[in-house]
């Protein structure tokens, strides 16, 4: 656990690093940071170098002064330092890890993982506690850090995080009071030796939990039931079918218990939303708190930025946002999400996915595809001969292409089923450009 006479190596200075240095400094704590960029690449640099000892353009062997590290998430756990670390005996930790270590004991935590939905059902259970008056924090893989918050102090009552599979690959103690666990889709194949690997680590959100906590997890997925056989906790099924389990889907009503929730009063688009509302609801049931109330509050919850997000219109056009898929599964869910064929945009940067996994989908409910990004070869290889394709040096090419070919009612959706690091910061970057096109464009026709 958290022992203020040690130091503390932060390897990486992205959000959670610097969060969890500042955090460490506060608490009396010896600090070195350690960061792969070159000093004029970071932001606060000035900042740090005054409050902290630093590196910078590379990780040297100061580091095993350490006696722990906390990783940053986007550094692969197989480069040379981590190894030296290893095999010089360091503990390593995330900072998800290091927050729950420090965390006040009346804080209640409800952690959401999962290949896709993480963002909507953290941020939907975020609000459904906001609108019952709690106070209340969400935090991890969305907005800020978990570090940034006085968690260290009593007083906030639920602490909601999204969690990625690289938080979760270090950590030694953290339990959260309900985890969640929504899918296990292929993601991240570039981090992880195989499909098992990356399944294995995601379910290490419930290894620390005891019988006193919940686990939330999706009946219908073959790779979850057959590895939550020896979780601990108290597990809560929700399914798309069987009634069997503590929430399901049937006549566009979630069951949960003898309550009812109408889909109807739910303002996000696709069977998978319903499945996240599902989630939430079950992770607000297990904290014994007003489902009456609850169920009000989701059906005031809009969808997320990036997330389905309906863009404009230009001549009878819609254009929708979903930059946040990531990866195929998350595409399909918004292939499956709209009534008639959509015009949909693809590509981006590749991390090993199989894209022939979307052929039946895009088949199904797409009209056209419009590709670009670095992974155009590889989605050409996938569907050519297959739907008609349009391939494009730029987003902005597809999405003028699409509208040309477009009739008025169509759809056409930015969904790239890849990551944004090709030609964009982050799939933030990449929706705001999509919107700022869409724009320009009906400014243009206007």
């Amino acid at each position: 656990m958290f022992d203020a006479s040690l130091k503390y190596g932060i390897l990486g200075l992205a959000r959670s690093g610097i969060a969890a240095a500042y955090k460490l400094k506060e608490m009396g704590a010896k600090v070195f940071l350690s960061e792969l960029q070159a000093a004029d690449q970071i932001s606060s640099v000035q900042e740090l170098k005054q409050n902290f000892a630093c590196e910078f353009g590379g990780h040297s062997e100061k580091l095993l002064d350490c006696d722990v590290w906390i990783v940053s998430p986007g550094i692969p756990l197989n480069v040379p330092i981590i190894s030296q670390g290893r095999a010089q005996g360091i503990r390593m930790i995330s900072e998800i890890e290091f927050g729950y270590q420090i965390k006040a004991k009346d804080s209640k935590i409800i952690a959401v993982t999962g290949s896709n939905g993480k963002s909507t059902t953290a941020s939907l259970i975020y609000h459904i506690l906001s609108e019952l008056g709690k106070k209340c924090i969400l935090a991890g893989n969305i907005g800020q850090a978990f570090c940034s918050f006085p968690i260290h102090k009593p007083g906030i009552e639920y602490i909601v995080l999204e969690i990625s599979s690289f938080q979760l690959d270090l950590i030694e103690s953290f339990a959260p009071d309900v985890a969640i666990l929504l899918n296990l889709t292929p993601d991240h194949l570039n981090r992880y030796p195989d499909f098992d690997a990356y399944c294995d680590s995601k379910m290490g959100i419930f290894r620390y939990q005891s019988s006193a906590d919940y686990a939330v997890l999706y009946h219908d997925s073959i790779q979850i039931k057959k590895r939550d056989q020896d979780l601990k906790a108290q597990k809560l099924y929700f399914s798309s079918t069987a009634r069997d389990t503590s929430a399901y889907l049937n006549d566009k009503f979630i069951h949960i218990g003898d309550q009812t929730f109408s889909m109807y009063n739910l303002k996000l688009k696709g069977h998978h939303n319903k499945l996240n509302c599902m989630a939430a609801l079950l992770s607000i049931q297990a904290l014994g708190l007003d489902m009456d109330r609850s169920m009000k509050a989701a059906a005031s919850f809009k969808a997320l930025p990036h997330r389905l997000e309906y863009v404009d219109s230009i001549n009878g056009v819609a254009f929708y946002n979903d930059s946040k898929a990531t990866n195929c599964d998350s595409t399909k869910n918004a292939l499956e999400s709209f009534e008639r064929p959509i015009r949909v945009i693809l590509g981006g940067s590749d991390k090993g996915e199989d894209f022939s996994l979307l052929t039946d989908s895009l088949q199904k409910h797409a009209v056209k595809a419009y590709v670009t990004g670095d992974t155009g070869d590889l989605m050409r290889q996938a569907w050519l001969g297959k739907m008609p394709l349009e391939f494009a040096d730029d987003l902005e090419s597809c999405v003028r292409q699409a509208l040309a070919d477009a009739a008025i009612g169509d759809n056409v959706v930015l969904s790239p089923a890849c990551a944004s690091f090709d030609r964009f910061r982050n799939f933030e970057d990449r929706g705001e450009t999509f919107k700022t096109i869409v724009r320009k464009i009906k400014r243009e026709k206007e």
